[in-house]
Protein backbone atom coordinates (compact mmCIF):
# COMPACT_ATOMS: atom_id res chain seq x y z
CA UNK A 1 0.00 0.00 0.00
CA UNK A 2 2.96 2.67 1.28
CA UNK A 3 4.30 2.32 -2.01
CA UNK A 4 1.07 4.34 -4.06
CA UNK A 5 0.56 7.09 -1.58
CA UNK A 6 -1.04 6.78 2.26
CA UNK A 7 1.73 6.66 4.83
CA UNK A 8 3.80 9.15 2.10
CA UNK A 9 3.84 10.29 -1.55
CA UNK A 10 3.35 7.65 -3.92
CA UNK A 11 7.17 6.49 -5.16
CA UNK A 12 7.79 6.62 -8.93
CA UNK A 13 6.53 3.70 -10.62
CA UNK A 14 10.69 2.49 -11.46
CA UNK A 15 11.28 2.93 -8.01
CA UNK A 16 8.33 1.24 -6.74
CA UNK A 17 9.34 -2.15 -9.44
CA UNK A 18 12.74 -1.70 -8.15
CA UNK A 19 11.46 -2.02 -4.70
CA UNK A 20 9.56 -5.32 -5.14
CA UNK A 21 12.05 -6.54 -7.09
CA UNK A 22 14.92 -6.18 -4.18
CA UNK A 23 12.70 -7.40 -1.93
CA UNK A 24 11.98 -10.83 -3.74
CA UNK A 25 16.10 -11.51 -4.48
CA UNK A 26 16.17 -11.04 -0.15
CA UNK A 27 13.29 -14.09 -0.26
CA UNK A 28 10.10 -12.05 -0.04
CA UNK A 29 7.75 -13.70 -2.03
CA UNK A 30 4.00 -12.55 -0.82
CA UNK A 31 2.77 -9.61 -2.20
CA UNK A 32 -0.41 -8.11 -0.87
CA UNK A 33 -2.09 -5.44 -2.85
CA UNK A 34 -6.04 -4.00 -2.96
CA UNK A 35 -8.21 -2.57 -5.38
CA UNK A 36 -8.58 0.49 -3.33
CA UNK A 37 -4.47 1.22 -2.78
CA UNK A 38 -3.09 4.07 -4.29
CA UNK A 39 -5.30 6.85 -7.06
CA UNK A 40 -7.37 4.79 -9.65
CA UNK A 41 -5.82 1.36 -8.71
CA UNK A 42 -2.29 2.28 -8.88
CA UNK A 43 -0.74 -0.49 -6.65
CA UNK A 44 -2.14 -3.08 -8.68
CA UNK A 45 -0.88 -1.78 -11.89
CA UNK A 46 2.51 -1.16 -9.95
CA UNK A 47 2.35 -4.91 -9.16
CA UNK A 48 1.51 -6.23 -12.41
CA UNK A 49 4.33 -4.50 -13.85
CA UNK A 50 6.62 -5.66 -11.47
CA UNK A 51 5.38 -9.28 -12.10
CA UNK A 52 6.61 -9.04 -15.36
CA UNK A 53 10.01 -8.82 -14.41
CA UNK A 54 9.73 -11.49 -11.53
CA UNK A 55 9.07 -15.77 -12.03
CA UNK A 56 4.92 -15.61 -11.75
CA UNK A 57 4.88 -19.07 -9.95
CA UNK A 58 7.03 -18.66 -6.92
CA UNK A 59 5.06 -15.30 -6.32
CA UNK A 60 2.08 -15.61 -4.17
CA UNK A 61 -0.45 -12.50 -4.97
CA UNK A 62 -2.92 -11.69 -2.47
CA UNK A 63 -5.11 -8.48 -3.43
CA UNK A 64 -8.46 -7.50 -1.72
CA UNK A 65 -11.96 -6.22 -2.67
CA UNK A 66 -15.24 -4.67 -1.33
CA UNK A 67 -14.54 -1.20 0.33
CA UNK A 68 -16.37 0.43 -2.76
CA UNK A 69 -15.97 4.44 -1.94
CA UNK A 70 -14.31 6.26 0.81
CA UNK A 71 -14.52 9.46 2.38
CA UNK A 72 -13.43 11.33 4.84
CA UNK A 73 -15.82 10.39 7.33
CA UNK A 74 -17.13 7.69 5.77
CA UNK A 75 -16.13 4.00 4.31
CA UNK A 76 -18.59 1.89 2.46
CA UNK A 77 -18.55 -1.57 1.75
CA UNK A 78 -19.81 -4.04 -1.00
CA UNK A 79 -20.38 -7.67 -0.91
CA UNK A 80 -22.77 -8.44 -3.36
CA UNK A 81 -22.11 -11.18 -5.53
CA UNK A 82 -21.60 -9.61 -8.76
CA UNK A 83 -19.71 -7.42 -7.28
CA UNK A 84 -17.10 -9.85 -6.18
CA UNK A 85 -17.26 -10.96 -9.65
CA UNK A 86 -16.25 -7.78 -11.25
CA UNK A 87 -14.30 -6.53 -8.87
CA UNK A 88 -12.15 -9.80 -9.31
CA UNK A 89 -12.07 -9.92 -13.29
CA UNK A 90 -10.58 -5.96 -12.71
CA UNK A 91 -8.37 -6.66 -10.78
CA UNK A 92 -7.11 -9.72 -12.76
CA UNK A 93 -6.79 -7.34 -15.79
CA UNK A 94 -4.60 -4.79 -13.22
CA UNK A 95 -2.36 -7.32 -12.20
CA UNK A 96 -1.80 -9.18 -16.15
CA UNK A 97 -2.08 -12.05 -14.91
CA UNK A 98 -4.45 -15.35 -15.11
CA UNK A 99 -5.39 -16.41 -11.51
CA UNK A 100 -4.58 -14.46 -8.20
CA UNK A 101 -3.51 -16.72 -5.22
CA UNK A 102 -5.61 -15.06 -2.05
CA UNK A 103 -8.20 -12.71 -2.57
CA UNK A 104 -9.61 -10.94 0.50
CA UNK A 105 -13.13 -9.55 1.36
CA UNK A 106 -11.56 -6.09 2.51
CA UNK A 107 -14.02 -5.51 4.69
CA UNK A 108 -17.36 -7.58 5.74
CA UNK A 109 -20.80 -5.85 4.13
CA UNK A 110 -23.06 -6.32 7.19
CA UNK A 111 -26.24 -6.00 4.56
CA UNK A 112 -25.13 -8.93 2.70
CA UNK A 113 -25.39 -12.07 4.42
CA UNK A 114 -21.46 -13.69 4.07
CA UNK A 115 -22.94 -16.75 2.79
CA UNK A 116 -23.61 -15.02 -0.48
CA UNK A 117 -20.28 -13.59 -1.02
CA UNK A 118 -18.79 -16.42 -0.37
CA UNK A 119 -20.69 -18.76 -2.73
CA UNK A 120 -19.45 -16.25 -5.44
CA UNK A 121 -16.03 -16.45 -4.10
CA UNK A 122 -16.82 -20.39 -3.78
CA UNK A 123 -17.77 -19.99 -7.88
CA UNK A 124 -14.41 -18.02 -8.52
CA UNK A 125 -12.08 -20.68 -7.14
CA UNK A 126 -13.80 -23.22 -9.55
CA UNK A 127 -13.24 -20.85 -11.87
CA UNK A 128 -9.58 -20.95 -11.42
CA UNK A 129 -9.81 -17.24 -11.28
CA UNK A 130 -8.62 -17.24 -7.42
CA UNK A 131 -6.86 -20.05 -5.40
CA UNK A 132 -7.49 -19.25 -2.40
CA UNK A 133 -10.27 -17.00 0.11
CA UNK A 134 -9.19 -14.59 2.36
CA UNK A 135 -11.65 -12.36 4.97
CA UNK A 136 -9.74 -9.34 6.45
CA UNK A 137 -11.09 -7.53 10.20
CA UNK A 138 -13.66 -9.89 10.13
CA UNK A 139 -15.79 -10.77 13.39
CA UNK A 140 -15.23 -14.21 14.81
CA UNK A 141 -18.45 -15.26 14.14
CA UNK A 142 -18.89 -14.74 10.29
CA UNK A 143 -15.04 -16.01 10.20
CA UNK A 144 -16.84 -19.48 10.87
CA UNK A 145 -19.62 -18.91 8.76
CA UNK A 146 -17.85 -17.69 5.41
CA UNK A 147 -15.80 -20.88 6.51
CA UNK A 148 -18.49 -23.11 6.93
CA UNK A 149 -19.05 -21.57 3.14
CA UNK A 150 -15.57 -22.37 1.80
CA UNK A 151 -12.33 -22.61 3.57
CA UNK A 152 -11.18 -19.76 4.62
CA UNK A 153 -7.26 -19.65 3.50
CA UNK A 154 -5.76 -16.67 5.93
CA UNK A 155 -7.27 -13.70 8.09
CA UNK A 156 -6.04 -10.30 7.69
CA UNK A 157 -5.94 -7.90 10.65
CA UNK A 158 -3.41 -5.57 12.25
CA UNK A 159 -1.03 -7.34 14.80
CA UNK A 160 2.07 -5.92 16.34
CA UNK A 161 3.77 -5.76 19.83
CA UNK A 162 1.31 -2.87 20.76
CA UNK A 163 -1.96 -3.76 18.21
CA UNK A 164 -2.68 -7.30 20.37
CA UNK A 165 -6.75 -6.93 19.43
CA UNK A 166 -6.46 -10.19 18.06
CA UNK A 167 -5.07 -12.65 20.60
CA UNK A 168 -8.20 -12.90 22.79
CA UNK A 169 -10.88 -14.03 19.98
CA UNK A 170 -9.79 -13.56 16.56
CA UNK A 171 -6.32 -16.07 16.56
CA UNK A 172 -8.37 -18.48 19.07
CA UNK A 173 -10.89 -19.16 16.68
CA UNK A 174 -8.65 -19.30 13.34
CA UNK A 175 -6.34 -22.02 14.82
CA UNK A 176 -9.41 -24.02 15.60
CA UNK A 177 -10.70 -23.89 11.81
CA UNK A 178 -6.97 -24.00 10.31
CA UNK A 179 -6.54 -20.78 9.47
CA UNK A 180 -3.39 -19.13 8.90
CA UNK A 181 -3.24 -15.79 10.08
CA UNK A 182 -1.59 -12.71 8.13
CA UNK A 183 -1.04 -9.62 10.58
CA UNK A 184 -0.52 -5.87 8.67
CA UNK A 185 1.29 -3.19 10.23
CA UNK A 186 3.54 -5.13 12.15
CA UNK A 187 6.32 -2.78 12.13
CA UNK A 188 3.55 -0.46 14.50
CA UNK A 189 2.52 1.44 10.98
CA UNK A 190 5.97 2.56 10.83
CA UNK A 191 7.30 3.29 14.37
CA UNK A 192 9.18 0.89 14.76
CA UNK A 193 11.09 1.49 11.10
CA UNK A 194 13.61 4.24 12.41
CA UNK A 195 13.93 7.54 13.95
CA UNK A 196 12.69 9.49 10.53
CA UNK A 197 9.31 8.24 11.61
CA UNK A 198 9.80 9.53 15.42
CA UNK A 199 12.07 12.77 14.59
CA UNK A 200 8.90 13.75 11.73
CA UNK A 201 5.74 12.55 9.80
CA UNK A 202 5.35 13.38 6.36
CA UNK A 203 2.76 16.27 6.09
CA UNK A 204 0.99 14.15 3.58
CA UNK A 205 0.78 10.64 5.70
CA UNK A 206 -2.81 9.64 7.13
CA UNK A 207 -0.87 9.55 10.26
CA UNK A 208 -1.19 13.21 10.52
CA UNK A 209 -4.34 12.63 11.68
CA UNK A 210 -3.98 9.13 13.72
CA UNK A 211 -4.72 9.43 17.07
CA UNK A 212 -1.48 7.35 17.30
CA UNK A 213 0.60 9.96 15.57
CA UNK A 214 -1.03 12.62 17.29
CA UNK A 215 -0.34 15.10 20.35
CA UNK A 216 -0.25 13.59 23.99
CA UNK A 217 -0.59 10.27 22.72
CA UNK A 218 2.38 9.95 19.78
CA UNK A 219 4.91 12.01 22.61
CA UNK A 220 4.24 8.65 25.63
CA UNK A 221 4.05 6.35 22.28
CA UNK A 222 7.71 7.68 21.07
CA UNK A 223 9.07 5.94 24.52
CA UNK A 224 8.00 2.32 22.99
CA UNK A 225 10.05 3.43 19.95
CA UNK A 226 13.32 3.88 22.29
CA UNK A 227 13.07 0.76 24.33
CA UNK A 228 12.58 -1.38 21.35
CA UNK A 229 15.65 0.52 19.75
CA UNK A 230 18.03 -0.74 23.06
CA UNK A 231 17.01 -3.97 22.50
CA UNK A 232 16.92 -4.10 19.05
CA UNK A 233 20.83 -2.99 19.64
CA UNK A 234 21.32 -5.41 22.09
CA UNK A 235 20.64 -8.36 19.41
CA UNK A 236 22.61 -6.68 16.80
CA UNK A 237 19.25 -5.60 14.43
CA UNK A 238 17.09 -3.11 13.49
CA UNK A 239 13.95 -2.39 15.61
CA UNK A 240 11.93 -3.04 12.29
CA UNK A 241 13.16 -6.29 12.62
CA UNK A 242 12.87 -7.23 16.04
CA UNK A 243 9.40 -6.12 15.17
CA UNK A 244 8.65 -8.51 12.76
CA UNK A 245 10.57 -10.99 14.55
CA UNK A 246 8.14 -10.47 17.40
CA UNK A 247 5.30 -11.38 15.35
CA UNK A 248 7.19 -14.71 13.48
CA UNK A 249 7.90 -15.69 17.09
CA UNK A 250 3.61 -16.05 17.82
CA UNK A 251 3.55 -18.87 15.82
CA UNK A 252 4.14 -21.19 12.53
CA UNK A 253 0.75 -19.84 11.66
CA UNK A 254 1.57 -16.76 11.32
CA UNK A 255 2.55 -14.29 7.75
CA UNK A 256 3.31 -11.08 8.78
CA UNK A 257 3.40 -8.20 5.78
CA UNK A 258 5.94 -5.69 6.67
CA UNK A 259 5.38 -2.27 4.23
CA UNK A 260 7.22 0.05 2.37
CA UNK A 261 9.24 1.25 5.14
CA UNK A 262 10.59 -2.16 5.32
CA UNK A 263 10.73 -2.51 1.92
CA UNK A 264 12.84 0.83 1.84
CA UNK A 265 15.20 -0.29 4.38
CA UNK A 266 16.12 -3.37 2.48
CA UNK A 267 16.40 -1.34 -0.96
Amino acid sequence: MGLTGAYSSPVPEEEGIAIIKEAFSKGVTFFDSSDVYGTDHANEYLIGKALKQLPRETIQLATKFGIYKIKPTKITVKGTPEYVRSCCEASLKRLQVDYIDLYYVHRIDTTVPIEETMGELKILVEEGKIKYVGLSEAHPETIRRAHAVHPITAVQQEYSLWTRDMEDDIIPVCRELGIGIVPYSPVGRGLFAGKSVIESLPANSFLTTHPRFTGENFEKNKSIYFRMEGISKKHGCSPAQLAISWVLHQGDDIVPIPGKQFFTQLH
